[in-house]
This record gives structure tokens, C-alpha cells and sequence, in this order.
């Protein structure tokens, strides 16, 4: 029931944020069509939205709901792009020789029509009972998006040659709605979709009239509140003295955010490695800034952009990953104790890591590794005493104790949220998957933890799954320990939720190793092989592969022997093979699967109810055309 009342939040904040895009004012200018046609097809995810929020679902189980977050929290992000977007171009006219501003608004015209094609694309319209019109009108968004997509990439250069820059005045502050990335594995579970929903109440992306155009500013909420005020609008939108200006070359020109881990392209432009990544796994082989196709793929680190980043952020006191301020630690009361005795303590030991005796080394990083364990507080002390680019150092120790402790500590220190991207700027996925591959079974099976836990932040699933951290869960979900396996199947079933990362796991064997877990004699895995076969049946080559793999039989034998939730789910993931195609509901009804889900449709879970009788439905109409 708790998933059930999160995804009709989730749907009614969508409906919210639809309904305020679709009651924005398009004024005259020159992206007034633009704006037009974004507002008229956003406005066709209306009926979407209404029957998922009316579907009262308690259609979900614990994969599910995170699957759930994943495709509402994207669309929430995109939407609340596209909202920003249309207030900044909504009147926009060219009034000087400047065409920095006309540049972004026009780029991000094909940015925010991407994002949410590739958010609908997520949506499992099955869990929901979305009606056949509607899901055929969202076909027609989608593809209506993608034929944008595609024009803005070669439009976008003669439109600049046309447009001119002038000051964008306006604004939109009002997105306070936080968005939960939902698990139940580790404590403190905000995801990166939490952090970006908290940005869009304070990130406001304008060109200001004073500022050259090359500058994009933040603005806090005072401001924002005056722009809504008319009396006062006249006045106080030219002159801000609050206003923080963020350099464009800090900005990530896809997301127009504060870049973290800026990495170059092989044409030479500068994104966030998430979103660049993205792109490419979306089949895109172009630099989405340039348009130029990418000789290659690969993804330099700029790390002298990136110090130039952390060193504007400390200058202008920009809040940093540390939850610590002038070494006073802020407590859960919004009050501070000084902490400045404790963290010489940490970076005394930090130290130590560094020594040249290799006892000291191995008693320091079992001291962090204890430490980081104990308490919330102690990991962002540790961190910010500077262990983690140490610690991940360590990773590739030759001396086994050294390496065990220390994935052991960046596992305990990546529950704290912040400490997740602090994490990600130290280079730490190479060396954790590396570890994954050849340490100890204790190292694998803590960094295969390590890598679910930093992937509860969304952007990280994208690297992680990139990294080749796949084939080497894979692997340990087939020769690991009992524990190690667990950690694996873990692992995988959240990185699977991203769209771009379930073809990776095909390829890297998991189907097999999926089936040898369904068919062991002491059932220990069942459920989580269920699990991830439930993520991965929605995708095209899985579900191939899943159907050669001769899966369908032992699903059937799971309805008439498994346990009830086995049973749901095994339901679950045969609906998803077989509804629209008549071969797999064919195999089905040779195989007898009539008589089991006749019963489960009597006595199962509601859940398992309502699939085996939609299964049901199904195969009497092969058999009664």
C-alpha cells in the first residue's frame, strides 16, 4: 500500500505541473511557435496522468516502486525543465547584437523535447492498465518528439544566426515539490532526483540585463517573489543585488547546471558525464552542442575545468557536498556543535593512510572503516578530512587487507548522500569495479554493495552501467557466495531501471544466470531472479532473450509449485511476454498454463489476481478469435 500512495502523489504533482504548463501565457516572439507546440504536447499527457492517478494500483512490489520513481521522478525533471524553459522564451525578442541567450533557449528547445521522450519511454504502462487510446496517443507524443528532437539538432544553428540575445526577465520559483527516490536497503535514501527537486526551487536561468551574455544567474527566493509582485516588478528585475552569476563555461550545456564532473567529447565540448552519457546510450552519436558526429566515444575528465569549478564554488561560499560549516557540524535540530577537536583527530588518521610503514596504513584503515560505520556524523568527518580520494587509492593495493578495508569504508561512507558524489569526483567506479573482478570475496562482495548504494542516485547508474561494472556482477551473481550473490542481484536490479543499462545486462549473460537461479533445487534466489526479470521483461532484447533462454515453461511451473509472491511475480513477468504476441500466448497455451492461473486468479494476491486473469483474457481470444 505504501507504493500504491506514492505513485498517486507522484501522478497528481505530475498532473499539477502539466496543468501549470498548460496555463502558461505564450506571448509573441521568436520562439512563440516553439513554445506553442511544447505547451499543446505536454498538454496531451493529461489523460495519461488522470488514469494512472485513478488507477488506485497496488500493483507494485519492491521492484516495482523503485521502477515507479525512476520513470515519475525523470518525467517530474523534465517537465519542471520545460516549465522554466517556456517562461524564459515565452516573449522573448531580439532587440540587440548578443546571441548568447537566443543560443540556449534554442538548444534547450531540443534538450527538454529529448528528455521527455525519453521519459515517456519509461513509463510501464502495464502496471497501470493505461487504456489502448491512450497509450496510442502517447505513441503519437513520443514520435512527435522525436521528429522535434531531430529538427531543433539542425535548425538550431541557422535560428542563432536569426536570433538575438536581450535579457531574460522571466522566471519560475514555484517548484517547491520534493520528489523521493524510494528503496529499502540502505538508510538516508535520498537520490539525485531529490537534490534536483530541491535545485529547481532556488536555480533560475536567465541572462541578466547588467551581466554579459556569456553569464546566467541564481537567484534566491526574495527575488523571485518580487518578480511576481507588478508593483515592483518594473524596478527591481534590473537591478539585484542578491544576484550570484554563474560563468555559462561552469554550466553543462545540456542541463544548464552547475557541472560536478565535467568531462570533454571528442569535438572538443565540455558536459556533465551523466548527461552526455545518456545521450550516447540513447543511440545519439553527435555532440548534441555542435551537431558534429563524435569520432569517438570516449569521455576525457576535464579536471582543470573541474578545480576551477570547486575553487568559484568556495570563493562564493556555493554550497558545497560537506554538511560542515567553519568546522561546526549541523545537527538534525538545525543547531551546530563545534567539531574542530574531532576533525583534527580525522585528519590525523586520514594521514596515516598516506604513511610509508605498511602496519600504519592497515591499523588506520580499519580504524576509518569502523569509525565510518558507527554514526552519520563520523562519515561526514571522515570525508571531509579528505579520506576518500585516499581511500579510493587503496582500492588498488596490492595487500589484501588494505583493499578489504578500504571498499569496505567508501561502502559505509557512501550511505551518507553527500558522501555520493564525493565518491564519483574521486574516480572511484574504475577501481571498485576492479576490485569486483579480482579481490578477495569479502572486497567483491562489499564493492558489489558499494555499487548498489551509489546507484541510488539516479545520474550514477548511467556511469556505473558505462563502467563495465555489469559483466562483473553478473559474474558474481554466478560463482559468488550466497551473500556475495545477494549483493550482486541487488546491485543489478537498480541499475537495470535505467532504460540504457538492461541491453548491457543481456549481453553480459544475465538471463542464464537469472534461469540457473529459477531452476536451483534450494530456492534460495528465486525471488530476487523474479525480481530482475520483472525490470528487465519490459525491454526488447531482454525479452527476447528471456523467450530463447526457455524461460516460459519454468515461469509456469513457478505458478503451479512457488510460493505467493513468487507466483505474483512469475505472473507478472509472463503478461509482460506475452500480451501482443500470439507465439509466446500460443507456447503458453501448449504448455497447460491455463489451469495454474485459472487457480491463481481464484485464490493469489490481488496483484496476481489481476495478471492471471488479463493472461487469462488473452489466451481465449487466440482461442476464440
Amino acid at each position: 500500500m505504501a507504493a500504491e500512495v506514492v505513485a498517486d502523489a507522484s501522478a497528481a504533482f505530475l498532473l499539477r505541473l502539466v496543468h501549470d504548463i498548460v496555463a502558461v501565457s505564450v506571448a509573441s516572439g521568436v520562439f512563440k511557435k516553439d513554445c506553442t507546440d511544447l505547451v499543446r504536447r505536454i498538454a496531451l499527457f493529461t489523460h495519461l496522468l488522470e488514469e494512472i492517478r485513478d488507477s488506485g494500483s497496488s500493483d507494485h512490489d519492491h521492484a516495482s516502486s523503485s521502477s515507479d520513481s525512476s520513470w515519475s521522478d525523470d518525467l517530474a525533471i523534465a517537465l519542471q525543465a520545460a516549465k522554466r524553459l517556456l517562461s524564459a522564451a515565452s516573449g522573448y525578442h531580439s532587440v540587440n547584437s548578443s546571441d548568447g541567450a537566443a543560443k540556449r533557449i534554442s538548444f534547450q528547445f531540443q534538450c527538454v523535447t529529448w528528455k521527455l521522450e525519453r521519459s515517456l519511454a519509461k513509463i510501464p504502462f502495464d502496471q497501470f492498465q493505461i487504456s489502448e487510446e491512450v497509450q496510442e496517443q502517447i505513441s503519437l507524443v513520443r514520435a512527435q518528439l522525436r521528429r522535434a528532437t531531430e529538427r531543433y539538432g539542425s535548425l538550431n544553428s541557422r535560428k542563432v544566426l536569426n536570433a538575438i540575445s536581450q535579457p531574460l526577465e522571466k522566471e519560475s520559483g514555484d517548484a517547491n515539490h520534493e520528489i523521493s527516490a524510494k528503496t529499502d536497503n540502505i538508510p538516508e535514501k535520498r537520490g539525485a532526483v531529490r537534490r534536483a527537486a530541491d535545485e529547481e526551487t532556488k536555480v533560475l536561468e536567465r541572462v541578466n540585463g547588467s551581466s554579459t551574455p556569456s553569464e546566467v544567474c541564481l537567484s534566491n527566493e526574495t527575488d523571485s517573489k518580487v518578480q511576481e509582485n507588478p508593483a515592483t516588478k518594473g524596478t527591481d528585475q534590473t537591478k539585484k543585488p542578491d544576484a550570484l552569476v554563474i560563468p555559462v563555461d561552469y554550466l553543462c550545456p545540456i542541463s544548464l547546471e552547475l557541472m560536478r564532473d565535467p568531462v570533454i567529447v571528442a569535438t572538443g565540448q565540455t558536459y556533465e558525464r551523466s548527461y552526455i552519457q545518456r545521450w550516447i546510450d540513447c543511440g545519439n552519436v553527435t555532440c548534441p552542442k555542435t551537431q558534429q558526429k563524435l569520432e569517438n566515444l570516449t569521455l576525457t575528465p576535464n579536471y582543470v575545468l573541474r578545480s576551477l569549478i570547486n575553487q568559484w564554488c568556495a570563493k562564493h561560499n556555493m554550497e558545497q557536498p560537506s554538511g560542515l560549516a567553519n568546522s561546526r557540524l549541523k545537527k538534525s535540530d538545525g543547531s551546530f556543535r563545534d567539531v574542530s577537536g574531532d576533525m583534527a583527530a580525522f585528519q590525523a588518521l586520514v594521514a596515516k593512510l598516506s604513511s610509508l610503514c605498511l602496519e600504519e596504513r592497515r591499523e588506520a584503515v580499519a580504524e576509518i572503516r569502523s569509525l565510518s560505520k558507527r554514526s552519520t556524523d563520523n562519515r561526514i568527518l571522515i570525508a571531509d578530512a579528505g579520506a576518500i580520494p585516499v581511500l579510493v587509492n587503496l582500492l588498488t593495493a596490492d595487500d589484501v587487507s588494505l583493499q578489504e578495508h578500504a571498499v569496505t569504508s567508501i561502502l559505509n561512507l557512501s550511505i551518507f548522500e553527500n558522501n555520493k558524489s564525493l565518491i564519483m569526483l574521486a574516480g572511484a567506479i574504475p577501481s571498485i569495479v576492479q576490485v569486483l573482478r579480482t579481490g578477495s570475496m569479502e572486497a567483491r562482495e562489499n564493492a558489489a554493495a558499494t555499487l548498489f548504494s551509489l546507484s541510488l542516485a539516479d545520474e550514477n547508474k548511467i556511469i556505473i552501467g558505462s563502467s563495465g561494472a555489469i559483466p562483473a556482477l553478473v559474474d558474481l551473481l554466478q560463482h559468488g557466495s550466497t551473500r556475495g550473490k545477494k549483493d550482486a542481484a541487488t546491485a543489478l536490479f537498480n541499475l537495470c531501471i535505467y532504460q540504457g543499462n538492461k541491453g548491457r545486462a543481456v549481453r553480459a549473460g544475465i538471463i542464464t544466470a537469472l534461469l540457473t537461479m529459477l531452476t536451483d533445487s534450494r530456492n534460495c534466489m528465486v525471488n530476487e531472479a523474479l525480481t530482475i526479470l520483472s525490470v528487465l521483461a519490459s525491454n526488447h532484447d531482454a525479452k527476447v532473450a528471456i523467450v530463447k533462454a526457455s524461460t516460459i515453461p519454468v515461469l509456469i511451473d513457478l505458478l503451479r509449485t512457488g510460493l505467493p509472491r513468487n507466483k505474483e511475480n512469475a505472473a507478472a513477468i509472463l503478461l509482460c511476454l506475452c500480451k501482443r504476441d500470439a507465439e509466446n500466448l500460443a507456447c503458453l497455451s501448449r504448455l497447460g498454463a491455463a489451469i495454474p492461473l485459472t487457480e491463481l486468479s481464484k485464490s493469489g494476491t490481488e496483484r496476481a489476481k489481476r495478471k492471471a486473469t488479463s493472461l487469462l483474457e488473452h489466451l481465449r481470444k487466440i482461442q476464440h478469435p
